[in-house]
């Protein structure tokens, strides 16, 4: 593959992440709206975590990823802390955090150039390299977004506003 097409392929992939994570923190934010304090904070069972630990989780594992595999900020995660977390943190802090994390995350990608996505990097104990944890991380990113979803349909029962709905029947509506 030449170098422009490598370029050009690095920046399709940077776009995609960007859209992947956009698309993820909104539907996380569509949930919330749907959720009050103490749904927030209710384990569906004393086995699986409420969506306020599953928030604060994300948030470290982005910021550890990204801002820091990534980026080179300083890693200051406190994974413990992101599963302790009983009821503290409000659905509007909540939102803000995970907006403020948006925020810095994609204004990183926008700089990002094709070489930081193979250079050899260390996170959390792991040897990678930028695509792979970016890779990686969006998977993560997507399964407990998803898991959020599952918990906010529990709770909510039909008052659920699904993030989605097809819309024709190519994408599989019922109605023209």
């Amino acid at each position: 593959m030449a170098g422009k097409e490598r370029g050009e392929t690095a920046q399709a992939f940077v776009e995609e992440t960007r859209q992947a994570l956009a698309q993820e923190f909104r539907r996380i934010a569509h949930c919330l709206r749907q959720l009050d304090e103490e749904q927030i904070w209710r384990r569906p069972n004393p086995h699986v975590n409420c969506i306020g630990n599953i928030i604060l989780h994300l948030c470290g594992n982005l910021r550890q990823w990204f801002l820091h595999g990534i980026g080179g900020e300083e890693d200051v995660r406190d994974r413990p802390s992101e599963f302790a977390a009983t009821g503290s943190v409000s659905r509007e802090a909540l939102q803000t955090i995970l907006d403020d994390l948006f925020v810095r995350i994609d204004s990183l990608l926008q700089g990002i150039s094709g070489s930081v996505l193979v250079q050899p990097r260390r996170i959390q104990g792991f040897d990678t390299t930028g695509l792979a944890a970016i890779y990686s991380t969006i998977a993560h990113l997507e399964g407990h977004a998803l898991q959020v979803s599952y918990i906010t349909h529990m709770f909510t029962g039909d008052r659920y506003e699904p993030f989605w709905k097809p819309a024709n029947p190519e994408q599989g509506s019922n109605s023209a």
